[in-house]
């Protein structure tokens, strides 16, 4: 049987970006549909295996990494200090609150963000919108705002950049557990956070020592498993990269091995379901405070309706205020509906603010008390908090406040990096690792 996979371009599209000649784009479109896939149809299933257990309260997802990659950043040092926070991270969620973590980056696609506002003024000049390097460039002018079509391309060279670093560093010893203590040698070693890390490091060291002793040494500890992801925004690129695969004959997104839809673009009607629907990669909706849980039931009839376990995840997004108030009908409703989904908390696109110096920020405060909401709804309605989604960075920024090294409002002018949306440093990411480790023991 046939699939249409192109039945998302009658319906309307959101967040698309104005080419300016869409000859240029149907160039595009057709080399990056004659390039080699990015992730295989395998590996996808290998996650949506992964994620079923996620569903069954058999394990937690750990999913991070930059509001928006940069060109610029398909390097070996910023992938690899992206790298070694996911891994620090994991490594306290394992050992602290003993449950195994599926690691998926927001990297090796993750070039395009939605925008709330089609333009940007600054001093009076109105301009296009910066809607990510697929897309446009940072620069406020109107050549580098232009979308061009050709950066779907480099969008491309640097996935498949960031994906053979990440497969040389998980699988060619950096991500051995015996590195433990390597990953917390710089700026975090001594902050509060570096320092009761290296406490646990030296824990697991006595417990490798130990099974050693006994002949044991797993070849789990030397490598891991890590997955890609990124918002599934621009249609063009993952539809020109959606492949048959030769073995089940069913078509895969193999940009990434999971792909999500942001909250912006979920209308139940609209071009990004209808798309999400013919692929077979694990997937993923945003969901605000605003979905009801009539959404959110439709949304699991158009995109699993096969109640498949592993297929779909549910990530929500709903600010600290207001989270103990509007998830718990939607967790309530969907489970007693029968629905195998995955629920991870977003606890930062609901806590964004503007600093009075301009910068958009976040607290870490309030960053907690949205997980530890989370938590407090799931541990109400026994069912499973499923995972956190955050956004993230290895290097000493200075963009969202507090945290155990605290940076205040007047700090973020300094190290004030994100191309969009504020980040955790990693000290502030441990710091949340730690909090969540301890929120899950007691769940």
């Amino acid at each position: 049987m046939s699939i249409n996979l192109d039945s998302w371009r009658q319906l309307p599209a959101a967040q698309q970006p104005e080419w300016p000649d869409r000859g240029e784009l149907d160039k595009v479109v057709n080399q990056l549909g004659g390039l080699p896939p990015l992730v295989f149809a395998g590996e996808c299933d290998n996650l949506k295996a992964d994620l079923a257990a996620v569903t069954r309260g058999e394990a937690f997802v750990l999913q991070g990494g930059d509001c928006a990659e940069t060109f610029a950043g398909a390097t070996a040092d910023d992938v690899r200090d992206k790298l070694k926070t996911l891994l620090q991270m994991a490594i306290v969620l394992t050992y602290a609150a003993k449950v195994p973590v599926v690691k998926i980056g927001r990297m090796a696609g993750q070039f395009a963000k939605p925008r709330s506002k089609n333009t940007e003024v600054r001093d009076g000049v109105e301009l296009p919108a910066y809607r990510g390097d697929m897309i446009n460039g940072f620069d406020f002018t109107p050549e580098s705002r232009i979308p061009d079509p050709w950066r779907l391309l480099q969008a491309y060279h640097s996935s498949a950049v960031t994906l053979n670093l990440v497969r040389a560093f998980t699988k060619g010893g950096y991500a051995d557990l015996r590195q433990v203590h390597a990953w917390n040698r710089d700026f975090v070693s001594e902050s509060p956070a570096g320092k009761r890390y290296e406490q646990l490091a030296r824990e697991i060291d006595q417990a490798l020592a130990f099974m050693r002793a006994c002949g044991v040494e797993p070849e789990e500890f030397h490598s891991v498993e890590f997955y890609s992801s990124h918002e599934a925004l621009i249609l063009d690129y993952d539809r020109a990269l959606t492949r048959i695969d030769s073995l089940s004959g069913l078509p895969y997104d193999v940009s990434a091995h999971m792909v999500w839809i942001g909250e912006r673009t979920r209308q139940l009607d609209g071009a990004h379901v209808e798309f999400f629907s013919r692929i077979r990669n694990p997937i993923g909706v945003k969901l605000g405070p605003t979905t009801t849980a009539e959404e959110a039931l439709a949304l699991v009839e158009q995109l699993n309706p096969d109640n498949e376990a592993g297929r779909l995840t549910f990530i929500t997004r709903m600010g600290a205020p207001k989270i103990r108030e509007h998830l718990p009908s939607l967790v309530e409703k969907v489970t007693a509906n029968g629905a195998q989904v995955a629920w991870i908390c977003d606890p930062m696109h609901g806590n964004t603010f503007e600093a009075p110096s301009g910068h958009k920020t976040r607290r870490l405060d309030d960053v907690l008390n949205e997980v530890a909401g989370f938590f407090e709804v799931h541990r109400a309605l026994g069912t499973h908090p499923g995972g956190i989604h955050i956004e993230l960075t290895g290097d000493d920024v200075t963009e969202c406040v507090g945290g155990g090294t605290e940076i205040v409002e007047d700090d973020l002018a300094r190290r004030y990096e994100t191309a969009c949306d504020p980040r955790l440093n990693r000290s502030q990411s441990l710091d949340l690792a730690f909090r969540v480790a301890e929120l899950y023991r007691s769940a």
